[in-house]
């Protein structure tokens, strides 16, 4: 009879993320609830040209966010969060308060998007109750969640996809509006910069005020871990 020999391998997540999951993943994470509701807020608060500025700043500081986590996860990839770089490099403290400060975040971010869904889906069916449809979005949220890993990759690319079509699709319009293609509508050009208080309205102070709701326009396991991050970086 042959020995058995017991093998002391500690369970791992499964990573069955693709390239395509974490392209666009990646890119969809970067398209937050903020640039579809809350935008208006911060050209009205700062101006076009203050609300512009909070949109490069913000965009900076989280694309050297992303590039340095990119860098790390692709050194020491770990089926933990990038809390773990906090506790390796720096102390168990800094991991440990990072952890707990980012489920925090999530915890509002996901409040924050179902009163999002509430208020659109508001203005296209204004009769029904707006809990139903926090409640409906929620149950999504949670089955999206539960599923394997596999789907819920397949269900983040075409729900990014849809996100960025519908980005592309504001764009076109927006140029389209702005040298006035549509007939019978008088093109808007350059007089949004040069009414009333524009282009910066409020002044530096409402430029770093905005930048809180701008954050909000920049929120979102791999089968090859480390060549990957870089690519989708």
């Amino acid at each position: 009879m042959g020995s058995k020999t017991k093998t002391t391998e500690a369970p791992a997540l499964r990573r069955e993320l693709k390239a395509r999951h974490l392209t666009m993943i990646a890119i969809g994470g970067s398209i937050g609830t903020g640039l579809f509701v809350a935008s208006g807020a911060t050209i009205s608060q700062a101006g076009p040209g203050g609300a512009l500025f909070s949109y490069i700043l913000i965009g900076l500081m989280v694309y050297f966010l992303m590039t340095s986590l990119g860098e790390l996860a692709a050194y020491m990839p770990v089926s933990g969060s990038f809390a773990t770089y906090g506790q390796n490099y720096v102390e168990e403290g800094f991991g440990f308060a990072l952890g707990w400060n980012y489920w925090y975040n999530w915890a509002v971010t996901i409040a924050v998007d179902l009163v999002a869904a509430q208020l659109v889906m508001g203005w296209w069916f204004p009769d029904t109750p707006g809990w139903i449809w926090s409640a409906l979005f929620l149950c999504v949220i949670f089955l999206l969640n539960y599923i394997s890993v596999r789907g819920f990759g397949e269900a983040e690319y075409w729900f990014s996809l849809i996100k960025v079509a519908t980005v592309i699709i504001f764009i076109i319009v927006g140029v389209a509006m702005i040298i006035g293609i549509f007939k019978g509508v008088e093109p808007v050009g350059w007089s949004n910069w040069t009414t009333g208080d524009a282009p910066f309205a409020g002044g530096f102070a409402a430029m770093i005020g905005v930048a809180m709701i701008v954050g909000f326009s920049f929120q979102g396991v791999s089968c090859t871990p480390r060549p990957l991050p870089p690519r989708r970086l």
